[in-house]
């Protein structure tokens, strides 16, 4: 795409919706994977474009418009889960917060669920840099260089987190599959 149509973008311009059209499919796959939830990813893709628009005069031309694109797009992500997170912390009477109780978990399905929980409950625990570039790389398939560019950092940057954060996740599981509690 040329970047020059990403100048003087106005609401009822053309230029906006054609940015729309060739952008739309890869920002909601990109949502739809970090999400795994069809209307969540149709909701956030809904407030990347939002933001694009927004934010259009911040795009400065130094990378390619689909890099910062995408790195608009992994950070509306990432805030929508940090909203999800607060809103549904909930606490008793007393402040403290619930335990978690889990049920039979026999059949299949809510067995896969559980794990997912607990997958992602083990993911938000990890620093923000590895979180960060683990979504990037092992869910949204970047390699590691796109990961230099989207975060500004180098490409040995984005190798020493994703090892960090895959040994820390290594750890979890272990401290999960023994009894161990997760670390708040």
């Amino acid at each position: 795409m040329d970047d020059s149509i990403t100048e003087n973008i106005t609401e009822n311009d053309p230029g906006f919706e054609e940015i729309f059209k060739q952008h739309h499919r890869r920002v909601y796959a990109v949502c739809l994977r970090m999400t795994g939830n069809v209307a969540e990813a149709e909701d956030v893709t809904q407030e990347v474009f939002v933001q694009v628009f927004r934010k259009m005069g911040s795009f400065r031309g130094e990378a390619a418009f689909s890099t910062w694109l995408h790195r608009v797009t992994v950070n509306q992500v990432l805030m929508h889960f940090r909203k999800n997170w607060v809103r549904k912390e909930r606490t008793t009477e007393d402040g403290e917060l619930p335990g978690i109780r889990v049920e039979d978990c026999s059949e299949t399905g809510h067995r896969s669920i559980v794990d997912r929980v607990m997958l992602n409950k083990m993911i938000a625990t990890l620093p923000k840099g590895y979180r960060t570039v683990l979504i990037l790389h092992d869910v949204n398939g970047l390699q590691h260089d796109e990961i230099a560019e989207t975060l500004r950092c180098s490409v040995g940057t984005s190798k020493s987190q994703l090892h960090k954060a895959r040994l820390k996740m290594r750890e979890l599981l272990m401290l999960q599959k023994y009894g161990g509690a997760l670390p708040e």
